[in-house]
């Protein structure tokens, strides 16, 4: 064949000419002719160079980004580093170079954090890039030959066959019973039937029969395409842009800690300024007063704060991973505890990804299945009680089950722990509900061998099978499966329960097959038509008319046991629980009802519904609703956009493609860590690995708890810089000696202070942490009772240092014995401070008393380092001369101690206007 047959339309100069093009509205030879291409020879060698020249290859790509260099330097532009870097800057001209490398250390750490987390958008398109590269089987010139899918251009003609990966979007012109897999596009739970025909404009993506989308995978059957978009034009390349064009939030903790350090930022400089003005003011030399405000900012400042950030968090991935939630973003851990609303992919995510047949009508009798997936566990029930089908009454229902069994060309196997379906999950269901009768595949097979098959054709609605029933009764049987009109419709007789011939009663099983699709089950028919023994082939007319009906069976994939209870306690906690999902809208509202996201009356939504809505309109329907169904890529993230502005904190959980734009826009993305696509893993900011929802109230559980240890965090070390900066304000107030010099307070902040809040990061969670709602997400990181008690504890720090020290230089005269005393007592009330808000004497009081309480050990550690560090502050010679510190006697040390002991009376009091647990 010439190049001169094989196309004579000419293609557009600019893919942009074919982007608008509804191919789906089009009839097959409209688009060959659109794409100057053949309908049988595909493109030439020549003309498909041509168009790979104009086009690029087919593979997504990325935007350019900035250079590596440029994203690491941008992390440095944080307020909280400002500070850090000022306290980094003081201490090198203070010339104290270890405890500078400590505080440049901690910035680095922070930086190389920001860096990581930016660097996931990256991951995110390659790993979409990743999911389409394929190969394809291709027309061209006339010959069949094998390409990269890279290589592919509009107007391709491409061959499909079952088991292959759908290299690029394609209009099909033939297909041959063509089932596809389009479930990480578009939610669809089984494969979707194809055919040719020109379909509405309005046809939603998930019911567009004629098209094929790249990523998605066929399952039965064959089928002639001619490629109409490639690379970031397909619908996956789409989801791809949807991706780099989706805001990437800060977490509600990341906010707050900003917000804190600005506010911090300017109070310390406000200080610093007026400390130098009022020393300035009242005489002093210009060397002196600048020492005074170097030590108010050094005092001022939290240098811990980003290490215990960092440490609590962590505790918290490593609780969560142990729960089989893995974290891939640190402040992720905060998010889910303050997370408002969970919205839920179905497929996969609530539900087993395993159809399981539920509900059986044979004999003019209705039988319950119980069990879910491929497992072959469960009983065939009637009013509650297991079936003998042994027994006379369920004749029809062991035909029923046999023509599932027969009619059948998948097979179910064993590997890597669990069961699964090799061939169609519908399928899979049927053999499953057999094997739960003891009617086993291979057993019946050999005894009634297959003849002939007559395979799905979706204008038919039906499959058939003959076999080789009874050569002594000079009979074969054929069993039929499929759409409940095709059967009935050809049916004249039925079995009654003893298995004799009865009249059909239509009207009775159309009853059934209401009642069914109420309960969200897709319903199948079944029938069989005794012929001749000497019958050898199978047409269709040989089953047009006669046939016997045997039952029905209504199938379903079943949501997760421990799902339904993670919804639960998730509702307890004030948590809603949303399903946004590309099935059926039936299918959905029941799995809804099963699982308790939804009541009866509840409306679901469609996407079609959904697109016909302003914003306003969308944000009412996504608050006041639960389940939406039928819902395209760009409207799951319009969902999340529209519940983001009504202020809540928005996590979305997925497998497939089609969610990962949402995901990454959620202000927490949960993916499926085994059965979860490439692109929807790199989005997310968590993984579950057991691909248990039940797994997201464990983690929320956590997320909740590592909220509760920051503000504790907070709440013990605030007052301690409060009650420093205190000390050295009123000091150059009072125009009288520094109480503490700066490379003391470096010491109170960087080492005893930071040892004494790291077990907070260890405190284990209260047990009524999932009894109350979420927090508000407008709180604020210092409400006004955690301000009140930073403010009380604060002035008892205060008077602690100031009062220790005038007391002790009045009665000795000597600085350095006054000054050692004074950081010794306030060492002294945050011991007794850390003792009375953590449960470390609670879980040892409980322990004592028998019950079986884990004892929280890490307050004690931390305690049993801060004394033996300050020991070695006041006992040790070396220590002496660098901090400018003395020997204490005995009684010394216990005058330090009684006076950090009042602290024990006034936390209970603060405890009751401000509880941290």
């Amino acid at each position: 064949m010439t190049a001169d047959t094989i196309a004579k339309n000419t293609f557009p100069e600019t893919t942009k000419d074919l982007q608008n093009y509804q191919w789906h509205t089009l009839a097959e030879q409209q688009v060959v002719q659109t794409l100057a291409s053949h309908s049988e020879a595909g493109l030439t060698h020549e003309e498909a160079a041509k168009r790979h020249q104009q086009m690029g290859p087919n593979q997504l790509t990325a935007k350019g980004g900035k250079s590596p260099w440029l994203r690491f330097l941008e992390q440095f532009n944080e307020p909280l580093l400002y500070i850090l870097l000022a306290a980094g800057v003081v201490t090198l001209l203070l010339k104290d170079w270890i405890d500078a490398g400590v505080i440049f250390a901690v910035i680095l750490i922070n930086v190389i954090i920001g860096y990581i987390q930016e660097s996931k958008a990256e991951g995110a398109i390659a790993a979409l890039s990743k999911a389409v590269t394929t190969e394809a089987t291709v027309i061209r010139q006339g010959q069949k030959t094998r390409l990269a899918s890279i290589e592919l251009v509009q107007g391709d003609l491409v061959l499909l066959a079952s088991g292959d990966k759908v290299p690029a979007d394609l209009r099909l012109l033939s297909v041959r019973e063509l089932q596809v897999d389009e479930s990480a596009l578009t939610g669809e739970s089984v494969p979707v039937e194809k055919a040719t025909a020109s379909l509405a404009v309005e046809t939603p993506l998930a019911e567009r029969s004629n098209m094929g989308y790249a990523g998605s995978f066929v399952t039965f059957g064959q089928a002639e395409g001619i490629v109409v978009a490639i690379a970031n034009a397909t619908e996956t390349g789409r989801i791809s842009q949807l991706l780099e064009s989706s805001t990437g939030l800060k977490t509600p903790l990341t906010r707050k800690i900003d917000k804190f350090s600005k506010t911090l930022l300017y109070v310390i400089l406000g200080l610093a300024a007026l400390t130098f003005a009022v020393g300035l003011g009242q005489g002093g030399s210009w060397i002196n007063v600048f020492k005074a405000s170097v030590a108010l900012v050094v005092s001022a400042i939290p240098e811990g704060l980003p290490a215990i950030v960092t440490v609590t968090l962590a505790i918290g991935v490593s609780r969560m991973a142990r729960r089989h939630a893995i974290i891939r973003k640190l402040p992720a851990v905060e998010t889910l505890g303050s997370t408002t609303v969970i919205c839920s992919d179905k497929t996969g995510t609530l539900t087993e990804n395993q159809m399981t047949v539920q509900a059986i009508y044979a004999g003019e009798q209705h039988y319950t299945v119980s069990g879910i997936g491929y497992a072959p566990d469960g009983e065939i029930l009637i009013d509650q009680q297991p079936v003998d089908l042994n027994a006379d009454g369920h004749i029809a229902l062991w035909e029923c089950l046999e023509a599932g069994l027969l009619c059948n060309d998948s097979h179910i196997e064993w590997g890597d722990g669990q069961w699964s379906v090799v061939g169609t999950p519908t399928e899979g269901a049927l053999i499953t509900v057999a094997d739960k009768a003891a009617l086993t595949q291979a057993a019946l097979e050999q005894e009634l061998p297959r003849i002939d098959t007559i395979p799905f054709e979706s204008q038919f609605q039906y499959m058939a099978t003959l076999h080789e029933l009874n050569s002594k009764r000079g009979l074969n049987v054929i069993y039929i499966k499929g759409s409940v009109e095709a059967i009935l419709k050809r049916a004249d007789k039925m079995l009654d329960p003893q298995g004799q011939l009865a009249p059909i009663n239509p009207a009775a099983v159309e009853q059934k097959v209401d009642r069914m699709a109420q309960q969200g089950l897709r319903v199948l028919a079944f029938a069989k038509k005794e012929v001749a023994a000497n019958r050898q082939s199978l047409t269709h007319t040989d089953i047009e008319d006669s046939l016997v009906f045997l039952g029905l069976q209504g199938m379903i994939d079943p949501p997760r046991q421990e799902a339904i209870a993670a919804i639960r306690a998730c509702q307890s906690a004030g948590i809603q629980v949303k399903m946004i999902t590309g099935d059926h809208a039936l299918t959905a509202g029941a799995i809804a009802r099963q699982m308790g996201i939804c009541s009866d009356e509840e409306q679901v939504f469609t996407g079609q519904q959904l697109a016909q809505m302003d914003e306003q309109e969308l944000a009412q329907a996504a608050e006041q609703s639960t389940v939406f169904a039928r819902v395209a890529p760009e409207q799951k993230l319009r969902l999340v956009k529209a519940l983001q502005s009504k202020g809540e904190i928005v996590a979305m959980t997925g497998d497939g493609v089609n969610d990962a734009p949402a995901l990454k826009q959620a202000d927490i993305g949960v993916a499926m860590g085994i059965a979860g696509a490439d692109v929807a893993k790199e989005s997310a900011d968590m993984l579950l690995t057991d691909d248990n929802f039940a797994s997201i109230e464990a983690a929320v559980e956590e997320g909740r708890g590592v909220y509760r240890n920051l503000r504790k965090a907070i709440a013990f070390m605030l007052p301690i810089n409060v009650g420093e900066s205190m000390t050295i304000l009123i000091s150059i107030i009072l125009a009288t000696v520094l109480p503490i010099l700066p490379i003391q307070i470096l010491w109170l902040n960087m080492v005893s202070s930071v040892a004494l809040i790291a077990p907070l990061a260890f405190e284990p969670k209260p047990g009524q942490v999932m009894q109350q709602p979420p927090r508000n997400p407008n709180e604020k990181l210092l409400s006004g009772s955690l301000l009140q008690r930073i403010l009380a504890i604060s002035v008892f720090n205060w008077v602690v240092i100031f009062g220790m020290f005038q007391w002790v230089l009045q009665t000795t005269g000597n600085e350095p014995l006054a000054r050692t005393m004074a950081i010794d007592g306030l060492i002294a009330a945050e011991v007794f401070y850390l003792l009375s808000i953590t449960q470390f004497l609670p879980s040892l009081v409980a322990r004592i008393q028998g019950k079986r309480a884990p004892v929280a050990y890490a307050p004690a550690i931390g305690i049993l380092g801060v004394v033996i560090l300050q020991y070695l502050f006041s006992q040790w010679s070396i220590l002496n001369q660098v901090f400018d510190t003395t020997r204490l006697t005995f009684t010394q040390a216990l005058i330090c101690l009684g006076v950090g002991l009042p602290v024990v009376l006034l936390a209970p009091i603060l405890q009751r206007f401000d509880p941290l647990d």
